[in-house]
Formats: structure tokens, sequence, C-alpha cells
């Protein structure tokens, strides 16, 4: 079985609005229903777990009625932390789910995931055991010396960046946060599952990736997915 968990237990207050940005509106629905969506038209995705905000629930699965997202089966609460979030949803799983089940982990705030990067994740976890959407990095990226100048670079032909979505196979996701919140490995600041897995000393495996795979954490990341929806409205992706 595959499992959706999707991450929505954010405040998201560097958006500066008064409710949670994933249940922004744009256009006809809020952030995190265009991210159920694809998740809930996606023939692999078996079952979806959200971890939400408190005082958000009722109104999630109110929506998921309304907008007919029938896979959605488990709401559960976030944490304090990111990686608290995550782990509440793997928990949860704990007996709903068997060790060889591909768990899909992908920020709620992410609402173009795309159908070929989701079956791509999906089918290199299957193949290695756990899958990390990817892209090149295209930029130069350049060493900070004194603040002010540099006399080191790093190649970027050595460097992707890693985001969500990104899958387990949930008996190793499951060993892997029981001992991490044990040890205190990999769990503060902005580390997130797949750098944990690192730092507990497993090795990741690329997925392909998408540019239009924006989070949206600022206005202007709002801004920008409503012009991609747009686009998308007047046919201009293909």
């Amino acid at each position: 079985m595959n499992t959706a968990i999707i991450i929505a237990g954010g405040a998201g207050h560097r958006m500066g609005q008064d409710i949670p940005k994933q249940f922004i509106n744009v256009y006809d629905r809020p952030v995190l229903l265009y991210t159920l969506e694809g998740f809930q038209k996606h023939p692999q995705i078996d079952a979806i777990e959200v971890v939400c905000i408190d005082g958000w629930h009722d109104v999630l699965w109110a929506y998921a009625k309304q907008f007919r997202i029938t896979k959605l089966q488990w709401v559960v609460s976030g944490g304090e932390t990111g990686q608290e979030s995550i782990r509440n949803g793997v928990y949860n799983l704990e007996g709903q789910a068997s060790d060889d089940d591909v768990i899909i982990i992908h920020d709620g705030i992410r609402p173009l995931v795309d159908e070929t990067v989701l079956t791509d994740v999906i089918l290199k976890c299957q193949q290695y055991g756990n899958a990390v959407t990817s892209m090149p990095y295209n930029e130069q990226i350049f060493v900070v010396d004194d603040e002010i100048s540099t006399t080191k670079y790093i190649p970027r032909e050595t460097l992707r960046r890693v985001s969500t979505p990104q899958a387990y196979k949930f008996g190793k996701l499951n060993w892997a946060y029981h001992l991490a919140f044990e040890k205190e490995i990999g769990i503060y600041g902005s580390s997130y599952t797949n750098t944990m897995m690192v730092e507990l000393g497993e090795r990741l495996y690329f997925a392909a990736g998408s540019d239009k795979n924006i989070k949206l954490t600022t206005k202007d990341d709002l801004e920008m997915f409503k012009a991609y929806m747009k686009l998308d409205k007047d046919n201009w992706l293909k």
C-alpha cells in the first residue's frame, strides 16, 4: 500500500495572514486542497493522512467531504516543530501500515506536485527503499571567506536541490523516527526526514523533481502560485 503523509501542522507566520497559510483560499479552494487533489487523483496513492494544525481538523474533514478527497483516512495533530509533526504522522501509522508499505511525505504548502514526479518517487522507493525529489542546482555556489569575499566555490555538478515529495519504506521510517527522537539526532532546527536519515547513516536515492513544485512560504510565493494556476487555466503550460 502507498500512503501519503501530508504535513500541514504549521501556523505560517511568515505569510503574515490571519489564518494558517495552508488554509488560505486561492480562487475557489484553500491551498491544502490543491495539494490533496494531486494525491487523490494519482492512481498509485491508496490512502492519505494529514498532520494538521490543532483547531482545524473539523474544517479539513469538511473540505475533504466537499471536494471529494475520499482517500483521506486520518487527520492527526502536528507538533511544536516540523520533525515532531512528521513523527506524529509516522507513529499514527503503527499497526496500520506494514514494513514494506511506501510512505510518501509531502509539504501541504507545495500544491503543484506533478503526477510524473510522484510516480517516480514511488518507483524509486520500491526499487531502493527510499527516494527524494531532487533537481540539479543551476546557480554558482561560493563559500563565504570573510563575509565580504570568497576564494572557493562548490562545483554545481556535485549539488542537488532536495524537497518533497520523498518516500520511505514504513519499517525503516518508523525505526528512524524512534531512534532519532531517542538519541536526539536530526530533529532540531530545519531538519527534515531526508537530513535526519543522512545523520542516521542512511544513503538516499534521487528521484525526479520539478521547478514548478514551489513551497508557499511568503506572499510572493502565493502570487507565483496564483500565476501558475492562471497559466494552467489558459492552457499555456503543457
